[in-house]
């Protein structure tokens, strides 16, 4: 086999080693062999490069997920994205980073954009990360409602850890684009792929900006094979403690109607699992699991198939998210108010019920809507 080094030297012997991978992740659900991280790692960078023949990286990625990637090739895939990443820590004892589904949501209006200007009035400083679009849905992404509420979405990492550690503004999105421009080269390839891939996982754990101690993971899941792959996977990429939420559509919110799973870890200690309970956070009797579409809006396909107008969705989950911050009720200020104590129950700012009120009086003060477009008002 070729050495690290050798692959980095030309196309050709890149290209040999990923032959080698193939030959054994890919020969049916009997032969198939397990690579160890550091192959898998070295198979990913190989990707990441543009070394592989694209047949070669789909086939890569597709034979890993159909014969079911074990633990050490998932934490040799994220090495290799991890060390493709660009990471800057910002100023600030501790940071939440929230990271909902990258390929959005079609089935209600997310507010989860929100969230973290709603952490930063509530003294969490708090960041986001995702892309434009992504399939296999294609749906509402917080890039694009955070454009549509006339945020910066383009900020470089300077630019956003500047902004989290201002205490005036107290949180930042962050683009893959200028996160991690090589897997973010790969979206016209996972596009043709159609189907996703273990990707579609790990890049929601590659930890851009750090805090000087203590970075938190918040995110969701939807199948309950993953609470555990993704703590892994946190660890693995050093955030100090995760939130994994299940929530609707796999994202941060889980449903207002009904009490929800959660799996949680903080430092060293075990995975804890978590009976998330919209009761808990004073929520009862909720009309809907999640912020309806508008009328007309819904989807009549399958998430995978549907024409789905996102752009004009991202619009109106950006005035419903607004209205929420300005302390308007409903089922997008429900949503905040439960998830956000979630995120301060999980730091130990206090009980469910209490870190609840906490949030209702930052979102009835409108503390949170005024850290939305701040540069814009602000000159």
């Amino acid at each position: 086999m070729n050495t690290e080094a050798e692959i980095g030297l030309d196309k050709g012997r890149a290209e040999r080693h990923m032959r080698y991978l193939l030959q054994q992740i890919a020969t049916g659900p009997e032969l198939s062999k397990d690579l160890s991280e550091e192959e898998a790692r070295m198979g990913m960078e190989i990707v990441l490069q543009g070394r592989a023949h694209p047949v070669q990286a789909a086939l890569y990625l597709i034979a890993l997920r159909m014969k079911r990637e074990t633990d050490e090739e998932l934490c040799g895939i994220q090495r290799a994205l991890l060390d493709a990443t660009s990471t800057v820590e910002s100023n600030v004892d501790d940071l939440v980073e929230i990271t909902d589904p990258f390929n959005g949501y079609v089935r209600g209006l997310p507010v989860s954009p929100f969230l973290p200007a709603l952490l930063a009035a509530c003294g969490i400083p708090a960041v986001c990360h995702g892309v434009d679009t992504a399939g296999p849905k294609y749906g509402i992404t917080h890039h694009k409602v955070l454009h549509a509420a006339g945020e910066n979405i383009d900020l470089r990492l300077t630019e956003a850890a500047a902004r989290i550690s201002n205490p005036e503004i107290g949180w930042a999105y962050v683009d893959q684009s200028r996160t991690c421009p090589e897997l973010h080269r790969l979206k016209q390839l996972r596009d043709l792929m159609v189907k996703r891939t273990c990707l579609t996982t790990i890049e929601v754990a590659l930890r851009p900006i750090s805090a000087r101690h203590r970075t938190h993971l918040v995110t969701g899941y939807v199948h309950k094979a993953y609470p555990r792959i993704y703590t892994m996977l946190s660890r693995h990429a050093g955030y100090h403690s995760a939130l994994i939420v299940r929530g609707v559509e796999g994202g941060v919110i889980p449903s207002l109607q009904q009490p929800s799973k959660g799996i949680c870890y903080h430092g060293d200690n075990d995975d804890r699992e978590w009976r998330l309970d919209p009761g808990e956070s004073g929520l009862s009797g909720a009309a809907h699991r999640t912020v309806p579409l508008p009328p007309h809006e819904g989807i009549q396909a399958n998430d995978e198939e549907s024409a789905f107008d996102a752009d004009s969705m991202a619009y109106a989950a950006a005035d419903c998210g607004m209205a929420a911050l300005r302390g308007h009720r409903g089922s997008g200020y429900d949503s905040l108010v439960y998830a956000g104590s979630l995120v301060l129950t999980h730091l130990g700012r206090g009980s469910q019920r209490d870190c609840a009120d906490v949030v209702r009086k930052v979102l009835d003060s409108g503390a949170a809507a005024a850290r939305i477009g701040f540069n814009a008002c602000n000159g």
